[in-house]
């Protein structure tokens, strides 16, 4: 099969033939119809995550059909539409696991990470971390949902739900997905871009943002909320100052660069500051539960697979609106 192979970090992605993997007791084999290129691919090719299972094939927003199941498989038949996610496998019995909280597991897998993933024409993934899906998913444009909506949707309910001012800060492909569900639910949202990124904006308009402008910009109302999806440290004390007393802000990244220093009085009057870990399998289910009463559009990019590298350089440098997404070959 053919497959995109990260090798060092600072260098491209090479485009070669690797065997087909076969499933392991408690995995199944997908054909990958599609896979979403994130942010966090990014910085794993990076090396600003440490530790990824080299060589490694990335990728963790999956759309693809179960080719194949390996022994003690039960729920997941041959030809079931599967996503499979960040969150690869959990151990079930460290102490986070035990507590409800496996997106903190101490011995956890994480798909296009630690473990292969989608960059490629099949892929392996435990069966008990994979959501089966129904026919409408069966599609690229779905791709996203598997971590840029579902990361922006553990994030979003984070908030209180009594919030009505959401800012997002970063308006890329999870900002874009969780608009529409805060849209849904009679959110104002305030979108921050890059400053004079003119081109973010006009899309944040477009899907109804209540107020769009640069990161520098102050907000006409102070936000009971924000999100912090641009993994830049700078904007944390920025945030805080746009938010009103017992208000939140949530960093939605898996890295962000330093913080700086800055005044205690941003975070003052009750403010709270957290960040968001990965994702558990309750997050899905609840995610694609919701999509069954707001209907979200993705905005995506496709690329065949051996573009890989031209699709990242085009996120990397803002030039996708919505997000890049690798098309396999399904013939």
């Amino acid at each position: 099969m053919k497959a995109m192979v990260f090798e060092e970090p600072g260098r491209a992605l090479v485009y070669q033939d690797v065997a087909v993997p076969v499933p392991s007791d408690g995995q199944v084999l997908i054909r990958v119809l599609a896979c979403g290129i994130c942010r966090t691919d990014l910085h794993v090719l990076d090396g600003e995550l440490p530790g990824p299972k080299l060589p490694l094939i990335p990728g963790h927003e999956i759309i693809g059909t179960v080719a194949a199941v390996g022994a003690g498989v039960e729920g997941i038949r041959i030809g079931d539409i599967v996503g499979v996610p960040w969150l690869g496998y959990t151990c079930g019995k460290c102490r986070y696991c035990k507590k409800g909280r496996e997106n903190l597991c101490e011995n956890a897998k994480f798909t296009g990470y630690t473990m292969d993933g989608g960059y490629a024409e099949y892929t392996v993934a435990y069966a008990q971390y994979c959501f089966r899906l129904s026919d409408q998913y069966h599609n690229p444009a779905s791709a996203p949902l598997l971590c840029a909506g579902l990361i922006g949707f553990r994030s979003y309910h984070m908030i209180d739900a009594a919030a009505k001012n959401i800012g997002m800060y970063g308006f890329g492909a999870a900002a874009h997905i969780l608009i529409q569900i805060a849209k849904a639910q009679n959110k104002k949202v305030f979108a921050f871009t890059r400053d004079g990124d003119v081109k973010s904006q006009s899309f944040a308009r477009d899907l109804g943002a209540f107020w769009v402008g640069g990161s520098s910009d102050i907000p006409p109302e102070k936000l009971d909320a924000s999100i912090i999806f641009a993994p830049a440290g700078e904007l944390i004390p920025k945030a805080l100052q746009d938010t009103d007393w017992g208000g939140t802000v949530i960093c939605g990244g898996i890295h962000m660069s330093e913080i700086p220093a800055f005044s205690y009085d941003l975070l003052w009057e009750e403010r709270v500051l957290r960040s968001v870990a990965n994702l558990t399998r309750q997050d899905g289910l609840d995610f694609f539960d919701l999509l069954k009463s707001i209907t979200v559009h993705t905005q995506t990019e496709l690329f065949p697979l051996s573009q890989a590298n031209e699709a990242i350089a085009r996120l990397r440098n803002g030039l996708v609106k919505g997000a890049a997404v690798l098309v396999m070959d399904t013939k």
